[in-house]
């Protein structure tokens, strides 16, 4: 078995290929020692780090009405997250950061510091509703005397973090965007959203001028996710393909999952070699 850590990125729906991803790596051979996530792999991280397996998770998730996991929002924000909620509450309801099978660390962002959380103690139900919170879109997590929102903002793949919490370990980082040169922007509010509680929402003039802010945004977030991981360089990225998906489209699971595993296998060649490099390290330590 060849240890790693993961660092697994955020994008909303597309964030059911990390378990396809997880599942995947595990059948190569790989164990998983950390994971360090952000926003949508926050969430799949968390959920298996408290130890549910990828089939598990998504045999629950797969009977869940995904229209079910938002719902009209109170205060500043557009949609409340009472129904995702309810469904992370099965999975990780009373655990703690101390609780869980393998070290974990989400990222926010503290919006009155203005600076990079990352959450370690403490409930970890109430550190992913933190990372999961897309600004004004979600509302924001009062979390001891901060005022937290989705880790995406300032680390859409937390690399660093991973390095932090096992230092020793070769990290693998899970990209939910392509390159950039297969950027393609998908927000859904736009003049057709697959998410049926948006379409009325997207009528609105000021949703219309939201929309082209939220673009906007996103161009910045992709290419400052893409500088830090130029800048802090994992051994190896893996990119599902499902820059078609929007953040919060209604999808098939278990396809997006299997979007993740897809990834691994084109990815086969650097992960052989990041296997190798492991056994040559372990034997010259040995010696």
């Amino acid at each position: 078995m060849t240890d790693i850590s993961l660092a697994l990125g955020g994008g909303g729906s597309k964030g059911y290929a990390h378990l396809g991803v997880i599942q995947a790596l595990l059948e190569m051979g790989f164990n998983i020692t950390a994971i360090a996530g952000t926003s949508a792999g926050g969430m799949a991280g968390a959920i298996y780090a408290a130890g549910y397996t990828p089939d598990q998770v998504l045999d629950r998730i797969s009977s869940v009405n995904q229209e079910d996991l938002f719902g009209f929002g109170r205060g500043p924000a557009l949609l409340s997250t009472d129904g995702i909620y309810q469904v992370l509450e099965g999975f990780l309801g009373g655990l703690n950061f101390s609780d869980l099978k393998i070290p974990l660390a989400l990222t926010a962002v503290d919006l009155d510091e203005m600076k990079e959380v990352v959450i370690r103690q403490g409930s970890v139900l109430d550190a992913v509703m933190a990372t999961i919170a897309i600004p004004g879109v979600f509302p924001p997590k009062e979390l001891r005397n901060r005022t937290l929102v989705d880790g995406m903002v300032l680390h859409a793949v937390p690399v660093s973090t991973a390095r932090q919490i096992s230092p020793r370990k070769p990290v693998i980082a899970v990209s939910l965007t392509p390159e950039p040169e297969h950027w393609q922007v998908s927000y859904p509010w736009d003049s057709k959203p697959a998410n049926p509680l948006l379409r009325p929402i997207s009528r609105l003039r000021i949703a219309r001028a939201f929309d082209i802010y939220l673009r906007s945004m996103d161009i910045t977030l992709h290419m400052l996710g893409e500088l830090r991981l130029e800048l802090e360089e994992p051994e190896v990225v893996i990119r599902p393909k499902v820059a078609n998906i929007g953040s919060l489209d209604r999808v098939d699971v278990r396809e997006v999952a299997r979007l993740g595993e897809q990834a691994v296998r084109e990815a086969r060649k650097p992960l052989k070699k990041l296997k190798r490099r492991s056994r040559r390290k372990k034997t010259s330590g040995d010696r």
